[in-house]
């Protein structure tokens, strides 16, 4: 049982996700939660209000199964495989984030000051909310695709373009943990 409470090493994890890549190339299908997403919103009725989510939803009808099995997943995963007590962090990031105001850093995995109901309802938390969902909306659409599509599908399939956007993902989260977030906490 210890094995499925620490993380699983690279070499299970990596060819599992190498194998549902290949399968998914072989299908021709592409993997990406903002393309599930889309295909939720057109179901919706979102396709009436705006034409980017004006398309045959019934044709990508798999991609429901993807919602299902990362809602599944994940709660298999809290509950079933994980122990949320006591996350191994580096030394110098529980300083880093003890210096910005976070407590119990490294003990939950949501930290209080963020994701607490006092932090979520206040007007500090509804703007990072809003702000927040804008930028990562934004930034989906003009990548063309999220961090999941282009980081697995794209980079799987040796797609430039994605290659680009991992890029640039990477260096938005260095700028987002370096200069933002200390100015925000």
């Amino acid at each position: 049982m210890e094995i499925l409470l620490s993380p699983w090493p690279w070499y299970i994890s990596g060819p599992l996700i190498a194998a549902v890549m290949a399968l998914l190339i072989y299908f021709s299908k592409t993997f990406g939660m903002s393309s599930n997403l889309r295909t939720l919103c057109a179901i919706g009725g979102a396709g009436k209000r705006v034409s980017f989510f004006k398309f045959d939803w019934k044709a990508h009808q798999w991609n429901l199964v993807v919602v299902l099995g990362a809602v599944i997943g994940g709660f298999i995963a809290h509950f079933l495989l994980s122990d949320p007590i006591n996350i191994a962090l580096n030394e110098t990031t529980i300083t880093a984030l003890n210096e910005m105001g976070f407590n119990n850093v490294g003990n939950t995995l949501l930290p209080h000051e963020i994701y607490g109901e006092d932090a979520v309802f206040s007007l500090k938390g509804l703007a990072i909310l809003v702000i927040g969902g804008f930028l990562v909306g934004f930034g989906t659409r003009y990548a063309g695709g999220c961090t999941s599509g282009h980081a697995i599908t794209g980079l799987s399939s040796l797609q430039k373009p994605s290659l680009i956007a991992v890029i640039g993902f990477f260096i938005g989260g260095l700028i987002m943990t370096h200069f933002i977030l200390p100015l925000i906490f």
